[in-house]
């Protein structure tokens, strides 16, 4: 992963970050030419086929040069970062980069900022069948920063010497990305520094024109919606097509879904159970001392119901092995929970679900989802999956025919929960009624045992105590 090209530079490679992949794409760069970066500092973000992930650069120095851009993809073993570790800031700025910065000054006593945890997980690759993905050449130069005239500087923000202001790297990035120009503002830090609240003060009025703005668009709006309507609806601008690479996370789940629906033979069957039973417990359960901070919804007892339903049926979690023919019966569950997120689908598990109680099944659900929804999800939480549940009422949804996650027996999908009429001893009543589907792989499962399993699950949603007996 690290690499010394001379007594003075490091060379920083792309990791393995994730077992089975083969390449990465850098999203975005926290670090530019001229920074000076330490031990376990976040350098950059990276998308691979299975998750976004930060990388953390393991030695200290000041940045040299980055290799490539961001939104370049890249091979692991590849050379994406390199570093002065001399800790010289002449040898910085002597050397040639694809984007210049100013060399930066000694430590000043301003306190250093919070750095970002890192969450590399995963290390160690095992054969892939990856596609690399057309990228550009070896090595690609950041195009050079755009220099705009500066205003006279103010005498005391300047260094002695060298007529620049004094700011610690962090804080001339930030003004960079702010757009702040040094050596316009006035220093407050001790010594004459730039500080932070020095950068931020000085575009503390930007937000004035946007209220004005976002007034009036809503006054626009007000008097005609009809072409907002029209435009959002249909040719935006002339432009009649868009097309979006389709990489990362998105790309791993079309070739994954593809291998699955085309290796394992699907069988789905479903049925329409009456959960008014459960949606009352599912309140009962929200009021309950015992459960007070955690994440109770109707998902929540679903879980349960499968879990339940596989320990009564164990011979419905195991996995099939091409290579060795066989087949291998797992004495656990690994509760995978399909989320879409902005990178796409994305299934994380939760390990040894088969073994916790039901407020930890609670909490465990409330991490995996917030995770989710930050985009923090790591590699890591995405392997070892055994069964998948889908919660496609959450859409409006009534139920559909889920394809397996690649080496799972089954995958549960859960519809709408709706108000519907239905004969509740003797007489039709209101009550509330969904629809639960589940596929599974006909080589593994058989129609007798997915259906046992599919009955039981609706069995303990229909009469929640079952929970308590069939456990």
């Amino acid at each position: 992963m690290t690499t010394m090209t001379d007594a003075a530079l490091a060379e920083f490679k792309m990791p393995d970050v994730g077992e089975g992949l083969t390449e990465a794409e850098i999203l975005k760069w926290y670090v530019q030419p001229g920074d000076a970066v330490t031990d376990g500092q976040v350098v950059c973000e990276v998308e691979t086929a299975k998750a976004a992930v930060e990388l953390p650069i393991p030695f200290n120095g000041v940045v040299r040069e980055l290799r490539f851009p961001e939104g370049t993809t890249v091979d692991v073993g590849q050379v994406i970062i390199a570093v002065d570790v001399a800790g010289g800031s002449g040898s910085a700025a002597a050397a040639p980069a694809p984007v210049s910065l100013p060399e930066p000054t000694a430590p000043e006593p301003e306190p250093a900022p919070q750095r970002r945890q890192p969450v590399l997980v995963g290390y160690g690759v095992s054969e892939a069948s990856t596609k690399r993905r057309p990228r550009k050449g070896d090595v690609v130069a950041a195009p050079p920063a755009v220099t705009q005239p500066a205003p006279a500087p103010a005498p005391e923000a300047l260094a002695k010497g060298n007529g620049r202001p004094l700011a610690k790297p962090p804080v001339r990035k930030l003004a960079k990305d702010l757009g702040v120009d040094l050596a316009s503002l006035t220093p407050s830090g001790p010594d004459g520094v730039i500080t932070r609240e020095d950068v931020h003060a000085a575009v503390a009025p930007a937000p004035e024109p946007v209220v004005t703005q976002v007034q009036a668009q809503v006054q626009v709006q007000a008097q005609s919606q009809e072409p907002v309507a029209a435009a959002s609806a249909g040719v935006q601008d002339g432009v009649r097509e868009t097309r979006i690479p389709v990489k990362g996370v998105r790309k791993a789940t079309a070739a994954a879904m593809v291998g699955s629906a085309f290796t394992a033979p699907h069988v789905t069957e479903f049925v329409t159970v009456d959960v008014t039973r459960t949606m009352k417990l599912v309140e009962e359960l929200k009021a309950d001392k015992e459960m007070q901070g955690l994440r109770v919804n109707p998902l929540l007892l679903v879980a349960k119901a499968l879990l339940v339903a596989i320990k009564r049926n164990p011979e419905i979690s195991a996995a099939w092995d091409e290579a060795a023919q066989e087949i291998v019966r797992k004495h656990y569950v690994n509760l995978g929970i399909a989320a879409a997120t902005p990178r796409g689908l994305i299934v994380p598990n939760i390990k040894d679900a088969h073994a916790k109680t039901l407020p930890e099944l609670a909490t465990a659900l409330g991490e995996l989802v917030s995770t989710a929804r930050e985009g923090k999800t790591s590699p890591g939480a995405m392997q070892g999956g055994t069964v998948t549940i889908t919660n496609v009422g959450v859409f409006g949804v009534d139920t559909g025919t889920p394809i397996l996650n690649p080496g799972e027996p089954a995958i549960l999908a859960v519809g709408a929960i709706k108000l519907q009429p239905w004969v509740h001893k003797g007489k039709v009543k209101p009550r509330q009624v969904t629809t639960l589907a589940l596929s599974f792989d006909h080589r593994l499962v058989d129609g007798e045992l997915g259906s046992k399993v599919l009955a039981d699950v609706a069995a303990i949603l229909e009469q929640p105590k079952r929970l308590i007996t069939w456990a």
